[in-house]
């Protein structure tokens, strides 16, 4: 089971003090259905508020207990010194965060305040770790389909990382060399799971979805000229396919499609 560090306050003696790991609290469980503590206990240390208030922010510190990772901070609209107190309060009982939509300033900030802070410029990210996550059996492959499509794919790739994932990436393989897409079909079929970002007609995830027997989650893109919408076409597109098995997030969502791909591939290999 991979370890989580959500904070869960536990009883000493009859009162309520530090915060603890996840660890911690299946083992309080265990020992709940071992017979050794009772159920009066075991219940009050699961009803301390999974909040911290910020007052501009409702930091949600039992996200990690309940979805398996942190509660992932959107940089878009907030202030640089918003996004660096968030990012200290979830580190106060976490050992990652993930910053998504950053600016060039915004990232600086984090960067400064952050020693071990890693500024990913392509995915427009940052990601915060105290220490590396034990990468789970299985990869994630994020297909993509042109090099405009490099920051929505790059946003997958880091999110799947961050959350325990081994990322193939196969870049450049669009619909107009079909070519350079089966040259890379031995890599992509080995994934668990498949990720594949398209702008202009949004074509690619139906040509991958009819080669492989796995997953596919489909990411419209906003590149492309005036009739792409930006990122409309791709997503009707995506959305009408009749390629068996494809799924299909928002326009230039690959965080959620990283996520998404994070969640199939623990199911797939076991793990949480």
């Amino acid at each position: 089971m991979t370890r989580l560090n959500s904070r869960v306050t536990m009883p000493r003696h009859g009162v309520f003090c530090r915060d603890v790991t996840t660890a911690e609290a299946i083992k309080l469980l265990e020992n709940f259905r071992a017979g050794k503590v009772t159920l009066p206990t075991a219940l009050r240390a699961f009803q301390a508020p999974p909040v911290t208030d910020l007052g501009f922010a409702q930091v949600d510190t039992h996200r990690a207990l309940r979805k398996g990772f942190a509660e992932v901070i959107y940089g878009a609209g907030k202030t640089g010194p918003q996004i660096v107190k968030i990012a200290a309060a979830i580190l106060k009982s976490e050992d990652r965060v993930l910053i998504t939509r950053l600016t060039d300033g915004q990232s600086r900030l984090v960067k400064k305040n952050f020693r071990s802070a890693k500024i990913h410029d392509m995915a427009r990210c940052a990601t915060i770790e105290k220490k590396p996550l034990a990468k789970r059996p299985g990869t994630v492959a994020v297909v993509c389909a042109g090099t405009s499509d490099l920051p929505v794919a790059e946003e997958a790739v880091v999110t799947a990382e961050i959350m325990g994932n081994r990322v193939e990436r196969v870049y450049d393989v669009g619909v107009a060399g079909l070519h350079r897409l089966l040259n890379k079909l031995e890599t992509i079929r080995a994934a668990h799971v498949i990720i594949v970002v398209a702008g202009m007609e949004g074509a690619l995830p139906s040509v991958v979805a009819g080669l492989v027997s796995r997953p596919v989650i489909a990411v419209p893109t906003s590149s492309g000229y005036g009739a792409n919408f930006s990122g409309l076409t791709p997503l009707l597109s995506m959305l009408n396919s009749c390629g068996s098995g494809v799924t299909v997030v928002n326009i230039d969502n690959g965080f959620g499609a990283g996520y998404a791909a994070s969640q199939i591939n623990a199911l797939s290999v076991g793990g949480v």
